[in-house]
């Protein structure tokens, strides 16, 4: 079966972590709306990174067919050093046994064999240039609720190096533990939209079997890319509507779904969730739209995890979790 045009509503919460942090801001969590609004972002680059972890994780060595190799990544060379794109590349080429292939059509090699350049799609800026726009397109996921991140710091009780002494006796070097800082977040909840374009999955050749394991991995990436400074991460919601009509889509998925109490009440109230026995997810405005539109809609997936209360009837929707 060929792809369809489709939609994408992932929701997923955090504790005591920073899933996704500002470099530019001391590591804090990034902040698209005004301070006064308190709600944080996640871009799509890192719900990416965890779609493709997964796959190089439960895919190992492209998987038996070959066709499961993830090309955005950090590979080092023998030295320590990092591979850029053509070194990566080339040695896909070489893993999947297609070296001569690719001297003459390197495109078309990476488009068989790496999940993520038929489903996200390349930039490649090294000779001979090239580029595809990828089918899978995530927006960013903003927290459903104002959330303050907190500044903490510590102690390692090893020193960075070893202590010794100098020619008069006294001690030198580290004696004590070293001090970290971070920022963290207590808790969060995030709702971040996404679109396949059955168009574009025709020029890279993204498969239902793509699709399927990107649906998967949005929600076992979750739970495997775990990091102390990432927080617990918790899938908890996944949509995806698949429509019959390719020129039509119900759009902006994530604003028809909001958390009880509502944002404006934890505003009012001037605290945030701390848990999810804190909050509910209202499913109910998007379970009409999708029941309005079903004309146009040719399947309707739904997985809720059982730890989250979901308002509306959405289980005439209903997936098992994997």
């Amino acid at each position: 079966m060929s792809i369809r045009n489709g939609e994408i509503l992932f929701i997923k919460s955090v504790k005591d972590g920073i899933p996704n942090r500002d470099p530019l801001n001391d590591s804090d969590a990034r902040r698209l709306f005004p301070e006064e609004d308190g709600r944080i972002s996640l871009s799509d680059v890192s719900i990416k990174r965890d779609v493709r972890d997964f796959v190089s994780s439960a895919y190992e060595n492209g998987g038996p067919e070959r066709k499961h190799y993830v090309f955005v990544q950090q590979m080092m060379n023998e030295k320590g050093k990092l591979l850029g794109r053509k070194s990566i590349a080339e040695w896909i080429a070489q893993e999947a046994g297609k070296e001569k292939e690719a001297k003459q059509d390197l495109k078309r090699v990476l488009l068989d064999h790496c999940f993520d350049v038929r489903t996200f799609g390349i930039v490649y800026s090294v000779n001979p240039k090239f580029h595809l726009t990828g089918p899978v397109q995530f927006g960013w996921a903003h927290s459903m609720h104002p959330v303050d991140s907190h500044y903490v710091q510590g102690t390692v009780v090893m020193p960075s190096t070893d202590a010794s002494s100098g020619d008069d006796g006294k001690e030198e070097g580290k004696t004590q533990g070293t001090i970290w800082t971070t920022y963290t977040v207590p808790f969060a909840v995030f709702a971040m939209p996404g679109v396949i374009n059955a168009k574009n999955a025709e020029h890279t050749g993204m498969t239902e079997e793509d699709q399927e394991l990107l649906l998967r991995a949005l929600w076992q990436g979750t739970q495997h890319r775990q990091a102390r400074g990432r927080g617990q991460q918790q899938p908890l919601v996944l949509v995806h509507i698949e429509y019959n009509d390719p020129y039509y889509r119900i759009g902006y998925l994530e604003e028809l779904v909001s958390l009880v109490p509502d944002v404006n009440e934890w505003r009012m109230q001037q605290r945030q969730p701390a848990s999810l026995q804190d909050v509910k997810i209202n499913l109910e405005r998007l379970v009409r739209a999708i029941e309005e539109h079903q004309s146009k809609i040719a399947r309707c997936r739904i997985w809720c995890h059982p730890s989250v209360d979901v308002l509306g009837e959405w289980t005439p929707y209903q997936q098992p979790l994997w």
